[in-house]
């Protein structure tokens, strides 16, 4: 008789688990790049001209030409500000409306002047000896 062994019963493996689904690393969530905001260019210069307009009324006080001159850059203020309301949405309201209000405060000056220059013309004329 021959002796044959048997083989081995196999052995027990470990249970392996069923593979897992594969995983998809996706790039990272990115804020997307911040579009560059419009500068509010009508309504700053509305502003400084409105500035501008104010600080520089001692000019009235050159018979009737420094009235005259005294008109432009405040009326520009006044411009500028009504542009820059209706052109730039996206705007501080101060930018334009302090602009706006300077320059009308620069106007009435200039008018005043450029009256009390003609009332004082037209007075200092009439008393002729």
């Amino acid at each position: 008789m021959t002796d044959v062994t048997p083989p081995p019963p196999p052995a027990e493996q470990p249970a392996t688990p069923p593979p897992a689904e594969p995983v998809i690393l996706a790039a990272p969530a990115y804020a997307p790049a911040a579009t560059p905001t419009k500068t509010p260019i009508l309504s700053i210069l509305s502003l400084v001209a409105g500035i501008v307009g104010i600080v520089g009324f001692a000019i009235v006080f050159l018979p009737f030409i420094g009235s005259i001159l005294d008109l432009f850059i405040p009326a520009a203020a006044v411009v500028l500000g009504l542009f820059g309301r209706k052109r730039e949405p996206f705007a501080p309201r101060p930018l334009w409306l302090v602009g706006i209000i300077l320059g009308i405060v620069g106007l009435a000056i200039a008018v005043i002047s450029l009256i009390g220059w003609i009332v004082l013309a037209v007075v200092g004329n009439s008393y002729n000896y």
